[in-house]
């Protein structure tokens, strides 16, 4: 076989190759260019409170704390804990005696994230793990968007009687302070994100 015939050949194959990565899109454009962006996904990122009974799998769950886990911390001391919730019936008590939580009963799963006191810092520093906890919670809000399910961040701390009851409920040793807990499902229905930019509250330098 002579080298124009084997040309040919490698050209036949790489225009179907492309063809078939362009079909199915309504502009014919290949799935890579039609990719979500970071960007695309925080701005897509918007609270839902009703799921589906689908079930989300460990694998699932799993990779959403992998995110948490990613996100920074004050002096990498990555200071938190996390508990995955499956079980339908912790679920259903959650949803029923924590009223901004509510939604929880209904969800498939819901992540817990908590601040761990033993790898916080000394003295003052030990309150960086609000922000730390923080930052992981927002990568695992993302990372749900990204993947096509739904949540909502439902806050536990600072309020007591939501830290005693998922202290007691869940078990949980005197050093570890749940932050809040975030369900996890498919939404019923796509709610559209809040347009929240407002260019009254950028300052340039000085205030």
């Amino acid at each position: 076989m002579n080298l124009s015939k084997i040309l040919y050949i490698l050209f036949v194959v790489c225009s179907f190759f492309l063809y078939a990565c362009g079909e199915g899109n309504n502009n014919g454009q290949s799935n890579m260019s039609n990719a979500r962006t970071t960007m695309d996904v925080i701005h897509e990122r918007t609270s839902i409170r009703e799921y589906t009974q689908r079930k989300v799998s460990r694998e699932d769950l799993e990779t959403l704390v992998r995110a948490g886990m990613a996100a920074p911390s004050a002096m990498n001391k990555q200071p938190w804990q996390f508990i995955v919730i499956d079980d339908t019936e912790i679920l259903a008590k959650i949803g029923e005696q924590l009223a901004t939580s509510k939604m929880v009963k209904g969800a498939p799963a819901a992540i817990l994230v908590c601040g761990d006191l033993r790898k916080a810092g000394e003295g003052w520093l030990a309150e960086y793990w609000i922000q730390d906890c923080s930052a992981a919670s927002q990568n695992i809000l993302l990372a749900i968007t990204e993947m096509g399910m739904g949540s909502v961040w439902t806050s536990i701390y600072p309020a007591e009687s939501r830290l005693k009851f998922i202290t007691e409920l869940l078990d949980l040793p005197e050093h570890i302070i749940p932050l809040n807990v975030i369900p996890v499902g498919y939404p019923t229905k796509n709610n559209p994100p809040k347009d929240k930019w407002k260019p009254e509250n950028v300052h340039w330098n000085i205030w």
